[in-house]
């Protein structure tokens, strides 16, 4: 187990000079903390504050459950409340899937690069990773097979964000969620979906996620290999610490077991108060992030071409937090990053993190979500005259 690059780099954030692109986390000024105030006085001034201040059954709280298989239906998910498991955010869900599936030294297919907090959760269980490539030039199962085996263990799963990944922004079209669906078939493994950005989108169409398109195959959900992991951290709180997980009954039934020898429950009340906000603000919550979120995002696209030297390329997200920057070959982003602390004051997370192999040197990741016109009109121009070297 390592210290979380992203999670070190927050601390630059206590300190008033620094500009930081760093952290990917949601702007507080933007949180519903009216309806969540007012959400806390109803629970506990109310008739449910006894059963608030209580132990919870380890699934969640029934009426939020209930309202979450409404909103993946939605989506395309047809399921019910024995199919939604609440966690202690989304990260607690991927600690219980890594948990679940591997053993020391299996497999897991993973994009290069990925989700820190995904490969973090998941390496305390000691697996190996090999790479995973939605948009084609995958090996062969039995290639992907026998190097497992090679390795001591089995292939388990596959993970990805499909929907503005952390930390590329870049979203997979229908054809490529198929083509995953697909290998994880021919391998037989379960598929990880981390939605915690779905509702994002600023830009395009939406696709259908995973599961709905694995729903949509014989069997419904119940037979179904993916496993949606969801949050309200980036809409609603991230500190209320509310998220799910959408799956086969089956794989609720082994997650509750794991709740019931962790934590016994998340917290009831949050979990109340949550169901609560959720049901009055949620659209109203997402068209406003939306609105700010977007004019960010446009503003950031627009300092680093107008600033960043030829050599330097990066994604254009359609939605998300996040985007993604490639240095010239042979520049090493963390190299640049304590130059440009110290120097420029301004702070990014270095590509190499997100990568199993620690490769992705010349690379970095910058969020826009608390880049205000301040934040991107000094520091974007100061980060590319380092990046000029």
């Amino acid at each position: 187990m390592k210290a979380s690059e992203i999670r070190e780099l927050l601390k630059l954030l206590d300190q008033p000079d620094i500009i930081s692109f760093a952290g990917g986390i949601p702007d507080p000024s933007l949180f519903p903390s009216d309806a969540i105030r007012g959400a806390y006085g109803d629970v506990l001034g109310g008739a449910e504050a006894g059963a608030a201040l209580q132990y919870q059954v380890s699934e969640g709280y029934l009426p939020l459950r209930r309202w979450l298989a409404g909103q993946m239906g939605k989506l395309g998910i047809a399921c019910d409340e024995a199919n939604i498991f609440i966690t202690s955010g989304s990260q607690q869900a991927l600690d219980y899937l890594g948990k679940l599936f591997l053993s020391p030294g299996d497999t897991a297919l993973v994009t290069w690069p990925t989700y820190l907090g995904a490969l973090q959760a998941f390496n305390a269980y000691e697996p190996r990773y090999d790479r995973l490539r939605p948009e084609g030039g995958n090996m062969t199962p039995a290639a992907y097979h026998t190097a497992a085996a090679a390795n001591g263990g089995r292939m388990k799963f596959a993970y990805l964000v499909p929907d503005f990944a952390n930390p590329t922004g870049s979203t997979l079209d229908r054809k490529q969620r198929e083509a995953v669906l697909d290998l994880a078939g021919e391998l037989d493994i379960a598929v990880i979906e981390d939605a915690a950005y779905r509702a994002l989108r600023y830009d395009g169409e939406g696709v259908p996620p995973i599961l709905a398109l694995d729903c949509a195959r014989p069997g419904g959900i119940d037979k179904a290999r993916t496993l949606y992991c969801g949050s309200f951290s980036k809409i609603l709180s991230p500190g209320m610490r509310v998220g799910w997980v959408c799956a086969p009954r089956h794989v609720v039934e082994k997650l509750v077991l794991m709740k019931q020898a962790s934590d016994l429950h998340s917290p009831s009340v949050n979990q109340m108060v949550m169901h609560r906000v959720a049901e009055s603000v949620f659209d109203s919550q997402v068209e406003k992030l939306i609105g700010a979120y977007r004019e960010r995002r446009d503003g950031l696209l627009g300092a680093l071409e107008a600033n960043m030297p030829d050599g330097v390329s990066w994604s254009r997200p359609e939605g998300g937090m996040f985007v993604w920057v490639t240095l010239p070959e042979g520049t090493d982003a963390t190299e640049l990053l304590a130059r440009s602390v110290k120097e420029a004051r301004v702070a990014f997370v270095p590509g190499n993190a997100f990568y199993a192999d620690g490769t992705g040197r010349n690379t970095l990741r910058l969020s826009f979500t608390l880049a205000d016109r301040r934040a991107v009109s000094e520091g974007i121009p100061r980060l590319a005259a380092l990046a000029k070297g």
